[in-house]
């Protein structure tokens, strides 16, 4: 059975690198998230740091995931969902007494960026997975020896004679 090679794109290689790099940045922002979610609250003017270490646990988690698996997809799919999420919050934040309206735009505009990178990457590895796919070659195979009616009954013919010639 031949199986056809099939090679990896550029673009599917350079978007399995770009996971790997956000699994990263996913792991250092969840522990930056984890570590200080008071003074991450206090900058954006958002303090919840119940929400942020829950956020931090996420991150850490997404990006474990990213780096331990063979197919980071899915993973990737999580940091997408989870970078809207991190929009909403921010942008339910402008309308609060106590926000800073400059550094969450400029928080909005960067969560905004690498969720559009997170999209493109995942979409990428997507298209990738499925060409990966492989593909059986069968076109050599000739099958049985003859055509199916001069094959009917042929291994009740050859026990036959097996049993009888001894």
């Amino acid at each position: 059975m031949n199986v056809q090679n099939i090679h990896i794109s550029r673009r599917a290689q350079s978007a399995r690198k770009l996971a790997i790099a956000l699994g990263w940045f996913s792991i250092g922002l969840g522990l930056a998230e984890l570590i200080a979610p008071r003074r991450l609250g206090r900058t954006l003017g958002l303090r919840r740091p119940i929400l942020w270490r829950s956020y931090g646990f996420r991150e850490l988690g997404t990006g474990l995931g990213i780096l331990a698996s063979r197919n980071p997809e899915p993973w990737m799919w999580g940091r997408f969902a989870g970078d809207t999420l991190d929009l909403a919050s921010l942008s339910g934040g402008l309308s609060g007494r106590r926000s800073r309206p400059l550094p969450i735009l400029g928080a909005l505009a960067t969560v905004a960026t690498i969720t559009c990178i997170d999209y493109y990457c995942a979409k990428d590895l997507h298209t990738s997975t499925r060409l990966k796919i492989a593909v059986r070659d069968y076109s050599g195979r000739r099958g049985f020896p003859s055509p199916a009616e001069q094959m009917r009954g042929a291994g009740l013919e050859s026990e036959h004679v097996a049993t009888s010639g001894s």
